[in-house]
């Protein structure tokens, strides 16, 4: 017996019987609850899709909140919720019958719609247990996945617009296909010949402050030919009557207005009406937005549109924004008007070619408003066309490359669902309305 337990030999054998099962149970641990996160982020995603939709304007359900004259619970919201909720489920292939990696059983969804107040909020959750494999091995047959996601709609949010407009020389262009025909047609005499067949109209006014009178700015007006720029302010204009009408208290909306601005020899972002609660003096202030001026044709190189000033400068004018749950912690949105092409001193970083050794033409570069939308800031872009110029030699060398990229980085630019398109013809004062319509009443997912 002593020679026995003395005897080493097989001892390997020994250790790896006895180890094997809390080996197999760590590899089954990290197999099974690898499944399990992957199953809870799909139920997830379902349960934050079902809420939002519960509380959407499309929705039935808050139609008939709308309706209701007290607080309480909304039945058909919470009917559309579990059907949301089984739909997202299924589309995301979660079904157990179909997929024995994830082979699971919804044990309790449970779905409540309330209205309270001003707010229609929706919370659903969830309990599930997947099937385990490897874990068998220690006795955990099964794991319990839950969770909740709730979205409110804030039907009366409180809210600062922070309008920053584009006014440029590139806003400047004839705002219509049928405009760019026009101004083409109507410059065909000018005496200067770098500005035949433009469809540009720059606005020159010399150091000196002498308007030009002859230059391409005043061939438009005196021909009916509109331009951008006056598309855009007649929008915001607009935009502040909308705003009055859609208001449930009298100081729920604030706005300012910023522009790109007056002059090219200043260009800096230009204030044009403080932020305020009385819209109608942001009506007054933008009704007549300027193109910027330029002391010549070709001055510092056209160099006048920088999106990465606009949107640095605009930060710093914005405070901390709030949950837009009462007049003293507004939610701050930027309402950026943009045909979305830079044109600026840019020596380092350029996304593009640099025309000399300084001049850089590019896509808005969506880098400055990730750091708007960072600080929880939202920005609402509505991008104007930038209609191309088969007829203009600079635009099919330096600005048709990149021709598709624009609309792109403009919608990098916007918060989720907060991008809108839109040409002269499509009618911007309406595409304006839609967009803010939009950004006031959309869902929040709280959680």
């Amino acid at each position: 017996m002593k020679k026995l337990f003395a005897d080493r030999s097989g001892n390997f054998a020994i250790m790896s019987a006895i180890a094997i099962v809390p080996i197999l149970g760590c590899a089954g641990m990290a197999i099974d609850f690898t499944r399990a996160m992957e199953l809870q982020a799909e139920l997830q995603n379902a349960a934050d899709a079902a809420v939002i939709g519960a509380i959407s304007e499309r929705s039935a359900g808050v139609s008939q909140a709308i309706n209701m004259a007290q607080d309480g619970p909304i039945p058909l919201s919470e009917a559309e919720a579990e059907a949301l909720f089984k739909a997202q489920k299924e589309a995301a292939a979660l079904d157990g019958q179909q997929s024995e990696d994830k082979n699971f059983k919804m044990n309790k969804v449970k779905v409540s719609v309330i209205k309270k107040g001003k707010d229609i909020k929706a919370e659903l959750t969830y309990q599930a247990t997947i099937d385990t494999s490897l874990l068998r091995i220690i006795g955990k047959n099964t794991i319990t996945i839950s969770g909740k996601a709730t979205a409110v709609y804030q039907s009366q949010s409180f809210m600062d617009f922070y309008m920053l407009l584009d006014n440029t020389p590139s806003m400047g262009v004839a705002a219509t296909p049928g405009d760019v025909d026009n101004m083409i047609l109507a410059t065909k005499s000018v005496k200067d010949s770098g500005s035949r067949n433009c469809a540009f109209a720059c606005h020159i006014v010399s150091e000196k402050g002498v308007i030009d009178t002859t230059s391409n700015y005043f061939v438009a007006r005196n021909n009916g030919i509109t331009i951008r720029i006056d598309v855009v302010a007649k929008a915001v204009a607009a935009l502040t009557v909308e705003a009055e009408r859609t208001q449930s208290y009298s100081n729920q909306f604030r706005m300012a207005a910023y522009t790109f601005g007056e002059t090219a020899q200043d260009v800096k972002l230009l204030k044009v009406a403080a932020l305020t609660s009385d819209l109608s003096k942001v009506k007054s202030g933008t009704k007549d937005i300027k193109l910027m001026s330029i002391p010549y044709q070709g001055y510092n190189n056209d160099q006048q549109t920088s999106f990465d000033n606009a949107l640095t400068k605009i930060n710093a004018e914005i405070d901390t924004p709030g949950s837009g749950a009462s007049s003293s912690s507004p939610e701050k949105i930027v309402f950026f008007v943009a045909d979305g092409v830079g044109d600026s001193n840019k020596p380092k970083g350029c996304t593009q070619k640099l025309s000399g050794s300084t001049r850089c033409q590019e896509p808005i570069d969506p880098t400055y408003c990730t750091t708007l939308k960072d600080r929880g800031i939202k920005i609402a872009v509505l991008y104007t066309t930038y209609l191309p110029l088969p007829n203009n030699s600079w635009y099919n060398s330096w600005i048709k490359p990149f021709q598709a990229k624009i609309g792109t980085k403009m919608q990098e630019c916007a918060s989720p669902g907060f991008y809108f398109e839109v040409s002269p013809t499509e009618g911007i004062e309406t595409a304006m309305k839609a967009l803010f319509n939009k950004v006031v009443r959309t869902p929040r997912l709280t959680s």
